[in-house]
């Protein structure tokens, strides 16, 4: 490739010119000043003493043959948030709200629970995704949830719009709409970014944030999971940054290998990056287990427990 070496002259000077004249770029480049660090150092500070570690159940995790029992164990270890499935949710909302009463637990997010999905090329099957996801929705508002995790479409499900700049404003539409639904109920509606494997659409927490930040609707937030970060993210600590605290609404918890119970898979199941970008942001939401289990729940579990809190210390 040739250049043309007039042009190149006359861009460069003018590129000096314009950095000559420009303080912000001059002051990008400047050592900072001591107000600046002491600041930034203030700032950092106050986020790791607003972060707190609110761990929540999916109902699959605590041991117990109905809601009351396994919400006895939950108070017993500390586990302060329950993160129910989403499908006829509506019916279970009274049964919830009874268990609930007298407990320092609150419902956290929604795990799914729709049907269809948002992505599809069929307008009847789009339809039956918005219509089931405002009736989850409306349960969430009345159970207090801070929101309904959704996934835009699952690798299996087909056929799909075209992964184009046209369908990612098609969904940000789409979003915009169930997030002002989410809003009037006073929750939220979260994507959740899954590994490849499942979904190849969206598979990064800061993909997910940057969807957020353009629909810029209150009601539209997004969530990491430790065990889809394991496969996707370079930093488990950069991805909950990417997303800050105005938009990381969730995070999920597994083991790293087998997305088993944290801490079944040995060394693997290491948390302290991620719960340093948690600290470093403020996040003081919850941290919810989503996982099978190799062993008895009942030594397992509380085991799960003590790693993450003595990785959240460390962190």
């Amino acid at each position: 490739m040739s250049i043309n070496r007039r042009r190149f002259l006359q861009t460069t000077l003018s590129g000096a010119a314009v950095a000559t004249l420009s303080g912000t770029a001059l002051t990008a480049c400047s050592p900072k000043s001591g107000n600046q660090e002491a600041e930034e150092s203030k700032a950092c500070c106050t986020a790791h003493a607003n972060a707190e570690l609110k761990i929540s159940f999916q109902e699959g995790i605590a041991p117990g043959e109905n809601l009351n029992e396994k919400f006895d164990f939950m108070e017993t270890h500390g586990v302060v948030g329950f993160e129910p499935g989403g499908g006829r949710l509506g019916e279970r909302v009274p049964e919830i709200k009874e268990a609930l009463k007298g407990r320092n637990i609150q419902v956290s997010a929604i795990c799914a629970g729709f049907k269809g999905f948002i992505l599809s090329t069929d307008p009847a099957i789009r339809k039956e995704c918005m219509d089931t996801m405002k009736e989850i929705i409306t349960a969430a508002g009345e159970l207090g949830s801070t929101g309904v995790i959704i996934v835009p479409a699952f690798n299996h499900q087909t056929p799909v719009l075209p992964h184009t700049q046209e369908t990612r404003d098609f969904l940000c539409e789409q979003f915009n709409e169930m997030g002002n639904f989410a809003h009037q109920q006073g929750t939220t509606v979260i994507f959740e970014p899954l590994n490849r494997r499942e979904c190849f659409y969206l598979r990064q927490v800061a993909d997910a944030a940057s969807l957020c930040r353009d629909i810029n609707n209150p009601g539209v937030r997004c969530m990491g999971d430790f065990w889809h970060m394991t496969w996707e993210e370079a930093s488990d600590k950069g991805a909950f940054i990417s997303a800050g605290k105005e938009y990381l609404q969730h995070v999920h918890v597994a083991s790293r290998k087998r997305r088993s119970m944290p801490g079944e898979d040995g060394d693997a199941d290491n948390y302290i990056d991620g719960f340093k970008g948690l600290k470093m942001i403020g996040y003081d939401k919850y941290v919810s287990f989503e996982c099978g289990c190799q062993g008895d729940r009942a030594t397992v579990v509380p085991a799960a427990l003590a790693l993450l809190r003595e990785q959240w210390e460390q962190a």
